[in-house]
């Protein structure tokens, strides 16, 4: 059993800001594979459900960021998981948007709900990565973070959730790195010709041979969360 815990705060005025992220991250794994309404439990909203082969329950804190650690720890002690068990989404500030990394352990680097998970939980839990970017400068972060998304966010914002909860069952299987590479794949965009190749192939004049067809990956579904998504932003 899994525990994925998403962090973000309770309460409408902060359902799009980018510090919800990780809220967002659970609600699009459950829409995408058809978990349960969420129910009251552990001071949050939980759904249970199962990615592959694995039995997961999702859990949203409803207890503010900084006291996400009490509803998680009291989750994990309830169904007797250890550390290695529990898998947290939370936004990154030094991470581009849209780039996502795993990593288990590590310092919370004045995240206020990691700092409060590792009060409660210890700190080798395995950190889902989710990046919004970085404002520019400290004295802006927080005003940055409980600010809702951009429309122009939707560019990547809806991609990579979609990614993200395709990709979930491996993380339920404890494949990290298969779900790092299977986001990365699912969102890649087609990288800008450097001028050395422009360069190279202005210098050779062999024809270059028809390219082999190569089937794109298949955007994610839209759910639920990404017409949520798009009402709120176009209203």
């Amino acid at each position: 059993m899994k525990l994925f815990v998403g962090l973000g705060n309770p309460g409408a005025q902060y359902a799009f800001n980018r510090h919800n992220v990780g809220f967002m991250a659970l609600d699009a794994i459950a829409d995408a594979h058809n978990f349960p309404a969420w129910r009251k439990r552990f001071s949050g909203f939980v759904s249970e459900g199962r990615l592959g082969g694995e039995q997961v329950i999702l859990l949203k804190p409803q207890t503010y960021m900084n006291e996400s650690g009490r509803s998680a720890g009291e989750a994990m002690r309830f169904y007797k998981l250890d550390e290695k068990d529990v898998i947290v989404f939370h936004d990154e500030l030094d991470l581009a948007p849209g780039k996502v990394r795993v990593k288990t352990g590590g310092g919370v680097a004045g995240h206020n709900g990691l700092k409060s998970l590792s009060a409660h939980l210890g700190n080798d839990y395995v950190r889902v990565r989710i990046g919004i970017g970085h404002p520019g400068h400290r004295e802006r972060v927080v005003g940055y973070v409980l600010h809702d998304f951009a429309k122009a966010d939707l560019d990547w914002l809806e991609p990579l959730l979609g990614a993200m909860a395709e990709a979930a069952p491996h993380l339920a299987d404890g494949a990290n790195d298969k779900f790092q590479t299977q986001v990365a794949y699912l969102t890649q965009a087609d990288e800008p010709e450097t001028k050395k190749a422009k360069a190279e192939k202005k210098q050779d004049k062999t024809p270059a041979p028809a390219p082999a067809k190569q089937e794109k990956p298949k955007p994610a579904q839209e759910g639920a969360l990404a017409a949520k998504l798009r009402r709120w932003f176009d209203s």
